[in-house]
């Protein structure tokens, strides 16, 4: 199996909470290796740019201003199977309804605030972590 590559940003619930450290480590003791990280505050524009997929859905304005309301900790994480693998380690985006132990399940208030955003498709993963990223700022094979 491939190497793949997934983003991950701790959001604003989770900085606020001063669950940096602790998502990371979970992170890190799943296997991920993080490839590029950093701290930033997004704009509504961009909030609004990196989630213009949902633009239609109801809850788009809430989600850009949530994800804008304070700082966030984008990364981009490796691993084989990444995607799937990360999905199962966050749990489902309603917490109520996430398998106990996952991120989610452990952390989150509410659908809305839920801790974390995991992309849902290696090929997603790639255009998000380009939204933050660009290729330069990626360490990979580091030994």
């Amino acid at each position: 199996m491939a190497v793949e590559r997934t983003l991950t940003i701790l959001k604003p619930d989770c900085v606020k909470k001063n669950l940096i450290g602790e998502v990371t480590a979970r992170i890190q003791k799943a296997g991920f290796k993080i490839v590029a990280m950093k701290m930033t505050r997004l704009t509504e524009e961009t909030a609004g740019g990196f989630y213009a997929v949902h633009k239609e859905r109801p809850f788009f304005g809430e989600l850009v201003e949530f994800m804008s309301s304070g700082a966030c900790v984008p990364m981009i994480l490796e691993k084989e199977n990444a995607v799937a693998d990360f999905r199962k380690l966050i749990g489902a985006t309603n917490p109520a309804e996430a398998a106990e132990g996952t991120i989610r399940a452990d952390f989150a208030d509410s659908m809305g605030e839920n801790i974390v955003h995991g992309s849902d498709s290696a090929e997603n993963g790639r255009i998000e972590a380009a939204y933050f990223f660009p290729e330069s700022d990626v360490v990979a094979n580091q030994a």
